[in-house]
């Protein structure tokens, strides 16, 4: 059945955290340097916030809800005003037939200020942030309602995301298939997904499995 539409993620997988992290970051990374929290951890804190929900990583290590409250408040307005550089194989999706949906979990003005500073907003035909401080959706949901509305079945969605637990898990939950943008190769034993590493890779495959 060809595809019709792909879902992707944006973090980690239009462009690299990392390139910003540490400008973007700096003063939620000295608010929990100052708690003196998790600080034996604190190698394995900084990756993490640079990949996945802040709430998710504050559950994780156990932040205190006095550490966790102090850090949402700092997170909750802030953007990122600087133009940021997506990967350098994103315009390839753009020459993928079908409809193109971005899907992404964090707090909305944030994740809307570097969809803006990227100048991504009109390659695709949805945008939605899911903020966990002002909604109880869920990535599984989000994807549902799009098939739902655009009358779309499982079979003929893709969603592209670099979190296997995220994303990739919620779309294997609905029967959608996945594709897992590794780029820098930090889940090598996962064989859940098609596991690529460039979106030549998914435009080749696309055109393999469509004729």
């Amino acid at each position: 059945m060809p595809i019709k539409a792909i879902i992707y993620d944006l973090d980690n997988t239009l462009y690299p955290v990392s390139a910003i992290g540490e400008r973007l970051f700096a003063g939620l990374f000295a608010i929990i340097r100052q708690s003196g929290e998790a600080k034996d951890r604190w190698t394995e804190i900084r990756k993490d916030i640079m990949r996945r929900p802040f709430q998710v990583v504050a559950l994780q290590y156990g932040f205190s809800p006095a550490l966790t409250k102090m850090a949402t408040g700092h997170l909750e307005h802030l953007r990122y005003e600087e133009p940021i550089d997506t990967f350098e194989d994103y315009p390839i999706i753009k020459e993928i037939p079908g409809e193109r949906f971005l899907v992404t979990t964090g707090f909305k003005d944030l994740q809307e200020s570097k969809i803006k500073a990227m100048s991504i907003a009109d390659d695709f035909a949805e945008r939605h942030i899911i903020d966990p401080l002002h909604s109880r959706l869920t990535k599984k949901e989000v994807f549902a309602d799009i098939m739902r509305r655009r009358g779309y079945q499982a079979g003929d969605l893709l969603v592209v995301g670099d979190d296997p637990e995220s994303e990739i898990r919620a779309a294997q939950a609905l029967g959608i298939k996945t594709v897992l943008y590794d780029k820098f190769d930090a889940h090598p034993e996962h064989t859940d997904s098609f596991r690529i590493r460039h979106f030549k890779d998914l435009l080749d495959w696309i055109h393999a499995e469509q004729p």
